[in-house]
């Protein structure tokens, strides 16, 4: 519960998209928001179109088409009505609004430039583009929203590469308050009970999309599955979307049927277990990642050993351990790392612990007292102004 020093406070989470996919910047509202509300916040989640989620003060407050953006589908609003957003604001009297960076100009944008002078508004950066559209697409939407940016309280960034992107396209100086995760749920998680064998567990969980890179995982087995010095494994594959049938196709043309299990998508509720249930777990994506939380819910596993596509949102969560990283799209270079850590079973063991005691750091409740303090210091400095 608050503190007397730290009374609590109203706050809007601000999402233009909707909040039923469970995409990284989703999981992040999701898990700081109901944190705070755990503390005896008054949290309220402003979002766009929004059918499925259920949560306490949830206000779906445009109607969205879906797009595609960084190589995934998303949903941005259409316009949506000022006398809506004020009514909204009016209601709760907000102490903060913290809005999810870079935000639309036909909700987000409408809903800061309503807010009281007394509201703090606070933004967080979570996009890194992939491609040269979409880096151009972004740099025309920082125009668009100069009115609501001049109107921020303090900007952040969830990774340092969010952070080089904050600066280039926007032109803003951000700070780095890390993505979050629950460490207590995955490190608590059982093994699921069909894995629990004599065979070691090669995990993929990600979309099935080309950018995050589940056929250079896949390349690279066809290359170990020809060697006679490595134990018995297996690769288990969580994910959906439209490379499906190309990896199946790979998989029968390689003879790595025998091998590979394409388990489909996986719910949030059964992730933490096949975390748990790896022994190595590979994320080979070339780009378009801000952060990376799937790293960081596999180390909180404490049982797998991360290895990681050198991108830049993946590079800035293993800047400690860069010998965790390969090259991506390089899958002679996954094959060589994957093999050490088949073969070493004290290698396996050393990098859990360690990966164990790093995603600490980014547990909700850490970070989620260094966001409160954020709150307080600006609504001192607004309010003493």
């Amino acid at each position: 519960m608050p503190t007397p020093s730290k009374p609590a406070l109203t706050i809007g989470l601000v999402l233009d998209t909707s909040l039923d996919p469970e995409d990284g910047v989703q999981q992040y509202v999701v898990a700081m928001g109901e944190w705070l509300r755990g503390q005896g916040h008054d949290v309220h989640y402003l979002v766009g179109e929004t059918t499925r989620r259920q949560l306490p003060n949830l206000h779906s407050l445009s109607r969205n088409v879906s797009v595609k953006f960084n190589g995934n589908r998303t949903t941005i609003p259409l316009p949506t009505s000022r006398k809506k957003l004020r009514a909204v604001l009016a209601e709760h009297d907000f102490d903060v609004l913290h809005v999810q960076v870079p935000h639309s100009p036909f909700m987000a944008q409408r809903l800061v430039l309503a807010a009281s002078p007394r509201t703090v508004v606070i933004g967080t950066f979570h996009v890194l583009p992939y491609g040269w559209a979409s880096r151009r697409g972004n740099r025309l939407l920082g125009s668009w929203l100069k009115p609501s940016l001049k109107r921020f309280d303090r900007m952040l960034s969830v990774s340092s590469a969010a952070a080089a992107f904050a600066r280039t396209s926007f032109g803003i100086e951000t700070t780095v308050l890390p993505n979050v995760i629950d460490c207590q749920r995955f490190h608590d998680a059982k093994p699921l009970t069909e894995y629990q064998d004599a065979k070691l567990t090669i995990l993929f969980l990600g979309r099935l999309v080309p950018r995050k890179g589940c056929l250079v995982l896949l390349r690279a087995v066809a290359q170990l599955i020809t060697r006679q010095d490595l134990p018995e494994f297996r690769v288990v594959i969580c994910g959906k979307g439209p490379l499906l049938a190309r990896l199946r196709q790979f998989t029968t043309q390689n003879k790595l049927t025998g091998i590979v299990e394409f388990k489909g998508f996986v719910s949030e509720a059964d992730k933490p277990r096949y975390y748990a249930s790896a022994d190595v777990a590979v994320f080979p994506s070339c780009g378009g990642e801000s952060f990376g939380i799937v790293l960081i819910e596999a180390m909180a596993s404490g049982r797998a050993v991360v290895l990681a596509g050198d991108n830049p949102g993946y590079t800035s969560v293993m800047k400690p351990r860069p010998d965790l990283l390969f090259a991506a799209k390089n899958a002679d270079n996954l094959a060589k790392k994957l093999a050490y850590y088949l073969q070493n079973r004290a290698a396996r063991q050393k990098m859990q612990a360690w990966s164990a005691r790093y995603a600490r750091q980014f547990d909700v409740a850490v970070v989620g007292n260094q966001l409160l303090d954020i709150y307080h210091q600006a609504l001192r400095k607004r309010r003493q102004a």
